[in-house]
């Protein structure tokens, strides 16, 4: 796998590659037997589709390029000729590129089916969009699947504040965010948006470990200072020294990683009733003066809605206060937003806000169901997060099948109160607009939408290779006794469909970030 410290050269990826590039109209786009080019910097240079003569190769193919300068046979194959007319067309010379890859099959009995969701794929294989993971606590890991009888507010309580608390210690942190950040690129995440703790030593340890092992990242050292509702063994001294920690951390990971290639700054609030609001002001400030990304919590449960208003009377809504204080940008990600009235939907869409849908944790927690057909049809951005360790899996395929699924409850629910049945057609998420939130509406929820989510000439290749069984005949006779899914008579958007709904960890086999490879499994 590529250092970050390591120089790249050029790289080709050959076959076909799927993503999701809009979402009005919901698309699901394929481009089979096509050669796409990444730079020496990780950014794509070109995307040939519809190339002539891949079919001529058996796929399964990872060829080093010494190999094939020596190997005549190789080189003269009708396979390669492809290739090299593509690379040669476009600029590049066969000796100038590291490694040449496709998404095929082995060859063996048992066939592989591999997928670049974001990058690359073949009939034998699948390349699919980049995941990115707009909520997660990196610190909460140890706690997934620990809920309880809780409602959110007595959760953190007895569970999510002791847990934190602990990161003080600097091996405690090591441990716990070495694991976190390994479990969400084996899954399949190229970019996530963490909540740390209190602590900014062990966020910046954070910090480092992202960039170390290559994930983008959005770090951010929790606020809070409010004593009503912080407890005292869990809280920040006053609103100046939470500004502080957080300067501290920004000017830590900038100082690391000054362009912030790799890993980026985050301003988080944990959420309106953990802070002042002399705090929230002057977070809202240094969101403005340093051009700082903004990440909180809102609208999560009815309880935490009535203590938003006793709190902060002097707002008309949870988004105004948070509007109140500068804290609702183009670069903003709320998460959950269960419980927004329709003016504050028109608020967040106005200011170019983001909210993260986050299905697992809202069902573990018994908070809600998120309508999020009602705030897209307002205009806000929406991605998908976990919400870990509220949520018990810090997938977000397993996110992404879950939003698919309450969207149908909800519409089912809808139907129950009288809905037409256009309407609550209407309220069910697609398989396509679930990997868009997924994807490309993840990274936009943050600004980075032209930069990564989608196959695009001059965007950076993050992207996961998905490999699924294709079972031979002789397989499917005995499958009730093996156990086995039966693939490949599928079309492309069943084959994604039945992925997003029975996928998991284990179907990830290679992650790239910028051109680096950085997981592979």
């Amino acid at each position: 796998m590529s250092s970050l410290s390591s120089s790249l050269q050029k790289k080709v990826f050959v076959g076909t590659f799927i993503h999701t590039p809009t979402l009005s109209p919901p698309t699901l786009s394929v481009f089979e037997n096509t050669i796409v080019g990444v730079d020496e910097q990780g950014i794509m240079k070109f995307i040939e589709k519809d190339v002539e003569g891949l079919d001529d190769k058996e796929q399964g193919l990872e060829v080093p390029v010494d190999e094939y300068r020596k190997d005549r046979n190789i080189k003269n194959n009708a396979w390669f000729t492809g290739v090299r007319g593509v690379v040669e067309k476009n600029g590049w010379k066969m000796e100038d590129v590291e490694e040449l890859v496709s998404s095929g099959g082995n060859g063996d009995d048992q066939m592989r089916v591999l997928l670049w969701f974001g990058i690359l794929v073949s009939w034998q294989s699948l390349g699919l969009d980049v995941w990115f993971y707009t909520h997660t606590h990196a610190s909460q890991l140890p706690n997934t699947g620990i809920f309880g009888t809780s409602t959110l507010l007595d959760w953190l309580t007895t569970y999510t504040f002791p847990l934190e608390s602990r990161f003080s210690s600097l091996s405690h942190a090591r441990r716990v965010y070495k694991c976190a950040v390994a479990s969400t690129l084996s899954h399949g995440t190229t970019s996530a948006a963490y909540n740390a703790t209190i602590h900014p030593v062990s966020t910046n340890l954070l910090a480092d470990i992202c960039l170390e092992k290559g994930q983008r990242a959005l770090v951010g050292n929790v606020c809070m200072d409010c004593k009503d509702t912080c407890p005292d063994y869990y809280r920040e001294e006053s609103a100046e020294a939470s500004l502080n920690n957080t300067k501290a951390v920004v000017n830590h990971i900038r100082d690391k990683d000054p362009n912030g290639d790799f890993v980026q700054p985050i301003i988080t609030p944990r959420f309106a009733p953990s802070c002042t609001k002399p705090l929230l002001s002057s977070l809202g400030e240094l969101a403005r003066t340093e051009h700082l990304p903004i990440q909180t919590h809102i609208a999560e449960t009815r309880g935490e809605m009535a203590l938003v208003k006793k709190m902060f009377p002097e707002s008309k809504s949870y988004a105004g206060v948070y509007d109140s204080f500068h804290l609702l940008t183009p670069r903003t990600v709320l998460a959950h937003g269960i419980y927004f009235s329709e003016a504050e939907m028109e608020l967040i869409a106005s200011r170019g806000s983001g909210v993260s849908h986050c299905p697992l944790s809202n069902t573990s927690l018994g908070s809600g169901i998120c309508p999020v057909r009602k705030l897209l049809d307002h205009g806000v951005k929406v991605g998908l997060g976990t919400d870990v360790s509220g949520g018990g899996s810090c997938s977000i395929l397993t996110a992404a099948r879950e939003a698919s699924g309450v969207s149908r409850l909800l519409a089912s629910f809808e139907q129950g109160n009288g809905g037409s049945e256009e309407e609550t057609e209407r309220i069910k998420l697609s398989v396509a607009e679930c990997l868009y939130m997924a994807t490309r509406g993840g990274a936009a929820c943050l600004g980075l939408e032209k930069k990564v989510g989608a196959f695009e000439v001059g965007m950076e290749w993050d992207a996961q290779l998905v490999e699924v069984a294709r079972v031979p005949e002789e397989v499917q006779e005995h499958n009730e006794e093996r156990g086995s899914e039966c693939w490949g008579t599928e079309t492309w958007e069943e084959r994604v469909a039945k992925w997003m709904y029975c996928g998991d960890d284990r179907n990830t086999r290679k992650v790239y970030v910028k051109g680096r490879l950085v997981h592979e499994g």
